[in-house]
Parts: C-alpha cells; structure tokens; sequence
C-alpha cells in the first residue's frame, strides 16, 4: 500500500445498463428471474460498486500484486434503471483501518439516486491469497 492510501479518496464512475445487466439476465437458469422486469439488477449494481471502489484505490495500490477483495456491503437500491440509461457511482473512501478499507458511495441515474451505503474492502496480496486459495481445493 502507498502512502496515498488514505480517506478522502474520491471516484466518479460511469456506466451504461445493458440488456446483460438486468434481472432476467442475473440467472438465465431462473425461471422468476426471466420473468421479472428488464431492468438493472441488484446483484450487478452490487458489482458496479464494487467496481467503483477498486478504480479508486488502484492508484494507492502496488497493482497488481497487492489487490482488493470485497467483505461487506451495505446497500439500497432506490430506484429501478432501464437498459440504455448511464448510472453513475460516486465513492470515497472514508476510513482506512490497516488493511480494512470502508467506503461510502452513492449512484444515480440522471433522474433518481438508485443507490447508497457503505462497502468494505481488504487489501491482500495476491499471491498468498491464491496459495490460500489452492490449499482449499
């Protein structure tokens, strides 16, 4: 981690929804899923967060080797976002703990804020992590 890892750090992150990113396309194999409406699933904007948050702090990092994994998230989704529509992500983070980076983020539309909360991130380095990993197999 570099010095510069520290709250403050703020990222502005665009997106358009596309078919592949709505309900019905979440999980194809799920009947209740394909019938629901054609619009930005939850589960992607989860991702998109996410996304968000690692564009972020990516800069702060020494990427790729020290990376982030996701542990938490706190989320709202306000408003429903049809494909074809921009969403756009605004996060900073707010605390750094050691490893344990906390963030908050808020995404709109152009037209409602679809989503807030907070998001929990922590810095590995990827190597040891795959070596985790591989003894799990």
């Amino acid at each position: 981690m570099k010095p510069t890892l520290q709250p403050g750090i703020r990222y502005k992150h665009p997106f358009t929804v596309t078919e592949a990113k709505t309900v019905p396309a979440l999980y194809p194999e799920s009947e209740e899923f394909v019938v629901m409406p054609n619009v930005f699933a939850t589960g992607f904007l989860v991702g998109f967060i996410e996304w968000a948050c690692i564009r972020a702090i990516n800069p702060h990092l020494d990427w790729p080797a020290e990376q982030t994994v996701g542990t938490h998230i706190d989320i709202s989704h306000e408003a429903a976002t049809p494909p074809g529509q921009q969403v756009i992500a605004n996060v900073e983070l707010i605390e750094v703990d050691g490893k344990r980076l906390t963030f908050g983020f808020e995404a709109h539309d152009g037209v409602d804020t679809i989503a807030r909360g907070r998001h929990v991130r922590y810095v590995i380095d990827r190597a040891r992590f795959d070596e985790r990993l591989q003894s799990k197999r």
